[in-house]
């Protein structure tokens, strides 16, 4: 079991552009889930007014802001689910071929791991053929 204590806090950094970039902040570090490395910051891809002037502004950092908080409660459940063992309904969406790929890309023997993905490749389509 991880560390049960940890907190997800979102954070405002500022940038260039009179405007604020979201983050979550976590307290202990995580490990990512792609890199498998402790971090402790999340960037969103969310950027607000630093000082908003109009009406239209503050409403877009309000709405903004909630979705960040939106954000933060799907981390903080999924460090839980995590933590105590239980299926975490999002992280099964990923593509596997993808995953495999960059693994292949990481790896010396690069000639073996191509001939597999082609293998995945085609299976990956028979199946998606046959669902359709």
């Amino acid at each position: 079991m991880t560390n049960i204590c940890t907190k997800v806090t979102v954070r405002k950094r500022p940038i260039k552009n009179g405007q604020l970039s979201l983050y979550l902040d976590f307290y202990p570090p995580v490990r990512h889930p792609k890199t498998g490395k402790l971090t402790r910051r999340e960037y969103l891809g969310i950027y607000i007014y630093a000082n908003p002037t109009e009406k239209f502004e503050a409403e877009f950092n309000k709405t903004m802001l909630r979705n960040a908080e939106l954000i933060k409660c799907r981390r903080t459940e999924a460090i839980i689910n995590e933590e105590f063992g239980f299926l975490d309904r999002n992280r099964g969406k990923e593509s596997f071929l993808e995953y495999f790929r960059s693994k292949m890309a990481d790896d010396d023997n690069f000639r073996n791991w191509n001939a597999a993905y082609k293998h995945f490749e085609k299976i990956a389509a028979a199946v998606a053929h046959l669902t359709t």
